[in-house]
């Protein structure tokens, strides 16, 4: 039996880095908003700086089964939570380049143009940046796009150690800058700071609420206004439409086993790329037989979600620097001498903890207990000479979109077909790189030679997912028109990471925060 429920001006599913931005902008106006998260509130408990709980147990990741492309089932790293995969994020927050607006020919293929421009996203770049609590330096990034305005806050401060680092990569000719992120760290007033600036920060959920994530900076400001109700628990089956198929009539939730059929005037997906693409598939009906708002046959497909690679360095020196993820490197993204094509991003990754090497660097763990003495069975000294003498490094590769790479609902299955592409450039970087810390490192080293154990990161790893609705001008190409409205349903939006033609090489959540902001504007027009 389902139960009709009342009516709201809008329905926002989802609270991510879209669905939470969104509401956050909506809220001050006083229009009715019905907020619904299939998830809970994160616990804050002290598990959620517990590296064996984080990584080793994945208690914050979702207990789904996918399939890939050859039916074989994983577990994907999915947060549901209410501020989605922003609970456990690393908080890197960068804008795309100018030029990541325009074709680009990469090795593999072209990177297509976008719809709207760079100076269509600028100044919702800085409300983004603002609302979330960027912490970066104007001008130190080779590749930085244009800016007005500074950004809110200054540079997370380098520890020693990683000062040093820093220092060696500039000796080197290199352009190192201080990573943008987004986290409420006060550095001149430490007792005012939301963030003490911790080692367990980069994947984990934040215990003081110091990381500015969807549900702290988002969802948690626009529950104080009164016109705003959050529904948790509440997972969306299907999206229901009037007889021509041009409205959406319905939103059926499930809420402790119970059916409700909401309705409202405009009716927001912001559940991330792949599952905003599955609500849509699993939407069919005779006005829309492959899926709603699918008559260009594109819903669910062009997925991407980067390259990624993680690299722990290992050398003689202690690296006793608490937060460490501050470092980024552009020098390559748009290629190098002798190859003429973008190659990727590179910045470091969060502290490694002894906790996360059995289950994140496997490779580390076999390579450096060949060289260094076992205690008895008791392999704890290892994790912690491992952990005390590395400095992590993620590189990120844009993945370009193809059609084959897309979402697929069988029956009650998702389907995730994925093949890697542009991996020629992924791999120049990471040979770049590794070069790069011999030189710098030369004559430090743990063991006779280099060691710098890399994993490339499967297709259970979805923090950066896009693509899957794409906005365009063309019906026949594109899921969403240049306001992320569906081009058959008026009153449907994607407000996610659905809407990317391609993905840069940059994280990309303030560019879907920006987005948020841009359709939240559009929205309030509308709703006058």
């Amino acid at each position: 039996m389902m139960t009709v429920a009342e009516h709201y001006d809008v329905i926002i599913i989802g609270t991510g880095a879209g669905g939470g931005t969104l509401v956050h902008r909506l809220a001050p106006r006083g229009k009715k908003i019905l907020v619904l998260e299939r998830g809970q509130f994160l616990p804050r408990e002290k598990a959620n700086w517990s590296a064996a709980e984080v990584y080793n147990k994945e208690r914050y990741h979702v207990h789904d089964h996918w399939y890939d492309k050859d039916g074989h089932p994983f577990r994907p790293q999915m947060s549901y939570w209410v501020g989605g995969n922003t609970k456990v994020f690393g908080a890197a927050l960068l804008r795309l380049r100018e030029r990541d607006f325009e074709a680009v020919l990469h090795k593999d293929g072209i990177s297509p143009e976008w719809p709207l421009k760079y100076s269509d996203f600028a100044p919702y770049y800085l409300q983004a940046e603002q609302l979330y609590n960027v912490h970066g330096e104007q001008g130190a990034d080779p590749t930085e796009p244009f800016r007005q305005n500074p950004y809110p806050h200054s540079p997370v401060s380098q520890e020693p150690r990683m000062q040093e680092i820093f220092d060696w990569l500039k000796q080197h000719g290199l352009h190192p800058f201080p990573l943008p992120v987004g986290i409420k760290l006060n550095e001149s007033n430490p007792i005012e700071s939301d963030c003490i600036r911790c080692d367990s920060c980069d994947g984990f959920p934040c215990l003081v609420r110091g990381k500015a994530d969807a549900e702290v900076n988002g969802i948690n400001p626009s529950l104080t206004h009164a016109n705003v109700t959050l529904k948790i628990g509440a997972k969306v089956l299907r999206l229901h439409t009037s007889e021509s198929g041009r409205e959406v009539t319905g939103v059926e939730t499930e809420i402790e086993n119970q059916i409700y059929l909401f309705t409202s005037d405009i009716v927001v997906a912001a559940c991330g790329s792949i599952n905003s693409a599955v609500l849509l598939l699993r939407s069919a009906s005779d006005q829309h037989p492959r899926g709603l708002a699918n008559r260009s046959n594109q819903v669910g497909r062009n997925y991407m979600k980067h390259l990624t690679t993680a690299m722990v360095a290992l050398t003689t020196q202690k690296n006793p620097s608490v937060y460490q993820k501050t470092i980024g490197m552009s020098d390559f993204y748009w290629g190098e001498e002798g190859f003429p094509y973008p190659m990727g991003f590179i910045q470091n990754t969060g502290n490694v903890l002894p906790d996360m090497i059995p289950a994140e660097a496997p490779s580390l763990l076999a390579s450096l207990l060949k060289f260094v003495p076992k205690v008895d069975l008791d392999l704890e000294p290892q994790y912690q000479l491992a952990a005390d003498h590395s400095v992590g490094w993620w590189f990120q590769t844009e993945d370009l979109p193809n059609p084959i790479n897309r979402i697929r609902v069988v029956g009650e299955q998702i389907h995730l077909d994925y093949t890697p592409n542009n991996t020629e450039a992924r791999d120049r970087l990471i040979h770049r790189w590794t070069e790069t810390l011999k030189a710098i490192d030369q004559g430090n080293h743990l063991i006779p030679f280099s060691l710098y154990p890399r994993n490339n990161m499967p297709i259970q790893v979805m923090a950066h997912q896009c693509g899957t609705c794409r906005f365009g001008e063309d019906p026949d190409s594109a899921v969403l028109d240049l306001n992320c409205r569906t081009h058959e349903v008026e009153n449907l939006y994607v407000v996610d990471g659905s809407f990317f033609p391609s993905i840069g090489a940059v994280n990309p959540t303030l560019t879907i925060i920006a987005n948020a902001l841009r359709v939240g504007d559009h929205l309030l027009e509308r709703l006058k």
